[in-house]
């Protein structure tokens, strides 16, 4: 079942904000834009590439008022570990979810029943909590920080103006009006 559309489910679950361990819920997020970006696991070799990649990409995500939240099944004291002992990770502002009963991960379809871990998912989630864009991958196949926030800018676009976005389209460039019937065929 697609994930397009669906409204975030009420959670509330532990998480790992450098320096704490605090309590995270879908109340945190009301009214903001936001990512979860989920990961196997903990102390692994891909998932650190593309958390760095998400730090390195975290100040412009900000600056459009977007909440940043990554997830795996580890718990927040394993984050909080790995934080402590790895550099790469040490540097992460953004916080990390503990999804131990991958509630969110079975909520957003990327837990891996025969793995017990998550599949590699981006997902951006408006101010009203629906899911607008997602992305899943098989374990082994990093992704791009850069495409998510422009996939984020997208949505945030399309959200305002009713105009969609084609193919590769980056603020300041054309868009699309849907309502403009002329168009179609001629693109």
């Amino acid at each position: 079942m697609a994930i397009i559309g669906k409204q975030l489910p009420a959670f509330e679950l532990d998480a790992f904000r450098k320096p704490e361990i605090i309590k995270v819920s879908n109340k945190d997020i009301e009214g903001k834009w936001s990512v979860f970006v989920f990961y196997p696991a903990d102390f692994t070799f891909v998932c650190p590439t593309e958390l760095a990649d998400l730090q390195d990409q975290y100040a412009q995500l900000k600056d459009l008022g977007v909440e940043v939240f990554s997830v795996s099944v580890d718990s927040a004291f394993v984050h909080k570990a790995w934080s402590d002992a790895s550099p790469t990770i040490n540097k992460i502002e953004y916080t990390m979810i503990s999804d131990i009963k991958h509630e969110l991960a079975d909520f957003f379809g990327t837990f891996c029943e025969e793995a017990g871990q998550a599949y590699r998912g981006s997902f951006v989630v408006d101010p009203d909590g629906i899911i607008r864009a997602a992305e899943i991958c098989d374990m082994g196949v990093g992704r791009s920080a850069a495409e998510l926030v422009r996939k984020v800018q997208a949505c945030q676009f399309v959200a305002k103006h009713g105009e969609v976005c084609p193919a590769k389209w980056t603020p300041g460039e054309k868009t699309l009006n849907p309502a403009d019937l002329g168009l179609v065929g001629k693109i």
